[in-house]
């Protein structure tokens, strides 16, 4: 019943405060809110069934009438740029009327924790919350609300405030900024939505129709729809699902005994204390993918009589969990701790083998939680530790593994719920454009990104009508260890798709972020310059400014003789170096895995690779790690873009 009621919780949830049953308007539409300049505003809401509807912004009024289900839908004129204008809707002898609405430009914003990042948390926040005020600079952030079918509420408490002291510290930083720098170059109203989420992967942001056409989702939108009817009937499928995936991906499982059992011999895998990231295990150190962990206790009778209750800590990111070669559960999310209910008779008296597989997807992995809250709680009352050593191996890389399955019903790693909870509810609210800044989730699956993220840009510009809409994407920064040798890097592959997907479209654009990371920290501080790079891109796209700085991009690479010239585009007055008289940073490629470090030098718009000895090159790679040492800038101060290109 547990499942249930976080269901309903959710549910629940999903209403605000601000919307109650007898509102004309819906949710979006609030006091202090910024309606979109230059276009008919589209303004919807909720009435009797067939009743007639005046709506009234600024002097302009537009009447409409409610369709059989009480819904009504009118396209307003935009009054001038600014304000503030009243927004009224009348049925009959009730009207409700909104108050202090500008007229401007407005952005969404959204991705996972380095989008949800909030002001209060920046380099020199307290400067910068403190100097946050700006009547014209709205912003509205989205509570977390994760649902199984597309809603048209808000989550509580999502509501319109001016930019102050006091809404400014906890809405999202890279947003903030943005805003501010439009504010100051466009001198019109700005509203910013902030829908983010933590962790969050890119399928959990996409409608179903959209996941259909961009992969195959099919098994897991038929779980989410099961979830909705019966959260027990959806984890039953859930559970055959990566039991299947498990057997199928991991080679450990093809083998018997295989690690599950009790009678699997793990003496030569090494020890380890079962807490803090396996990051911190030699070899390890970054490792993504499949990796098993085993211990055994001893049980007396009376332990062993009746259910028990296991408990091992949150786990990161997925978990298969085997008693005597018995499967006792399973979960997902890197934060979430796991307990398990042991049936009467998994446990027995004597040797009991506990097995977990632990699948990671990037980031910490393993069975982080502090070693002493790892325990079983037997039937007799008495309790068992399982803080000492664990036996752990290694067993599949990520790159090794088909895309592993998600619970899809999980807020932040689920299918589409993000979308449903907390897209949906906008409708075809009028945007200027998006702004975006996701994929540390999704960097074991570049490949499957490539078809996700342009589904992502088509999907919303087609449910907020606006196919014309910039769609910005920040790149990733650097994270993670430096390497001292050129080799694949899963972070490298999901920034060159960010890059080929803006290129393809006219209508986007990338804020190149890979020098204004922190390799120790996934969340770097430093916000501002990000707000400010995305504001170039929006400056550009939104408003045909020339003049904005832009990130020098490759456009050739060709063999000429005993060098390879790669070409720049976006280059103002001309590439320059930092720190060196050589560009740093660059790899020639015979094949995808047999790259090599190459200086460069700078010769106009060219930077020039000399080929040396070796395998003729086939492709040059420039920042391909993750955390590249990159000096290559155009005069304005932006770094060139990390890529990889074939050579001509």
């Amino acid at each position: 019943m547990k499942l249930r009621a976080v269901l309903l919780a959710t549910t629940l949830l999903a209403a605000s405060p601000a919307a109650a049953q007898d509102r004309l308007f819906a949710d979006v539409f609030q006091d202090h809110a910024v309606l979109q300049r230059g276009k008919p505003i589209p303004v919807w809401g909720q009435a009797a069934a067939g009743a007639p509807v005046t709506v009234t912004l600024g002097e302009t009024s537009t009447e409409t009438r409610a369709d059989g289900e009480g819904r009504w839908h009118v396209s307003l004129t935009p009054p001038a740029t600014g304000g503030p204008y009243a927004l009224s809707a009348r049925v009959a002898d009730r009207t409700e009327t909104l108050s202090d609405i500008l007229i401007g430009d407005v952005w969404l914003c959204s991705g996972q924790s380095n989008m949800e990042f909030g002001l209060r948390q920046v380099t020199n926040a307290d400067t910068e919350v403190a100097a946050s005020a700006d009547p014209q600079l709205r912003l509205l952030h989205v509570a977390r609300n994760s649902l199984p079918s597309p809603t048209d509420r808000l989550p509580a408490n999502s509501v319109w405030k001016a930019a102050s002291p006091e809404s400014t510290p906890h809405f999202s930083a890279a947003c903030y900024f943005m805003g501010r720098h439009l504010r100051q170059t466009q001198q019109v109203p700005i509203g910013l939505i902030s829908s983010s989420w933590g962790g969050s992967i890119i399928e959990d942001w996409l409608s179903a129709d959209s996941l259909l056409k961009a992969g195959d989702y099919r098994e897991s939108l038929d779980i989410l729809a099961a979830y909705e009817r019966s959260p027990e009937e959806a984890q039953r499928l859930w559970n055959t699902s990566v039991d299947r995936w498990w057997r199928a991906a991991d080679p450990s499982l093809k083998t018997r005994p295989d690690w599950t059992e009790a009678a699997f011999d793990d003496s030569a895998w090494p020890s380890v204390k079962p807490e803090g990231a396996w990051e911190a295990v030699p070899d390890m150190a970054t490792f993504d993918g499949t990796a098993l962990y085993r211990t055994a206790v001893t049980l007396t009778a009376a332990q062993a009589r009746g259910a028990a209750r296991l408990e091992l800590g949150p786990i990161d990111d997925v978990d298969v969990v085997f008693v005597n070669g018995r499967r006792v559960g399973g979960a997902q999310g890197w934060d979430t701790p796991r307990v398990y209910t042991l049936e009467p008779g998994v446990l027995r008296p004597g040797r009991n083998v506990i097995a977990v597989g632990v699948l990671d997807t990037g980031g910490g992995g393993g069975m982080w939680g502090p070693a002493d809250k790892k325990l079983i709680t037997a039937a007799d009352g008495s309790v068992i530790s399982l803080a000492a050593p664990w036996r752990l191996k290694p067993s599949a890389t990520l790159a090794d593994l088909p895309p592993p399955p998600r619970a899809p019903w999980i807020g932040g790693s689920g299918t589409t719920t993000l979308y449903n909870g907390m897209i949906a509810p906008f409708g075809d609210y009028g945007l200027t454009g998006f702004a975006w800044y996701q994929g540390e989730s999704n960097v074991g699956d570049p490949v499957g990104y490539s078809r996700l993220l342009p589904g992502l840009m088509a999907d919303w510009r087609r449910a907020f009508d606006a196919p014309e809409a910039p769609f910005l994407v920040v790149q990733l920064a650097n994270y993670g260890p430096a390497s001292a040798v050129a080799q694949p890097s899963g972070w490298a592959g999901l920034r060159e798709v960010q890059r080929r997907t803006v290129e393809a479209d006219p209508r986007a654009g990338l804020a190149v972020a890979i020098d204004i990371g922190d390799r120790y920290d996934i969340h770097p501080t430093n916000k501002q310059e990000v707000g400010r790079r995305l504001a170039l891109e929006a400056r550009r796209l939104a408003h045909g400014d020339t003049t904005a700085a832009r990130s020098p991009s490759p456009a050739s690479a060709r063999r000429d003789g005993d060098v390879v010239r790669v070409g720049f585009d976006r280059i103002g007055t001309g590439l320059i170096t930092l720190s060196s008289a050589q560009a740093v940073g660059f790899e020639l490629c015979a094949t995808a895995t047999g790259c090599r470090f190459v200086s460069g030098a700078v010769q106009g718009s060219d930077v020039v690779l000399p080929i040396g000895q070796g395998a003729a090159p086939s492709l040059v790679r420039f920042c391909w790690s993750e955390s590249p040492v990159c000096n290559l800038y155009g005069p304005d101060g932006l770094p060139a873009v990390p890529f990889e290109i074939g050579i001509q």
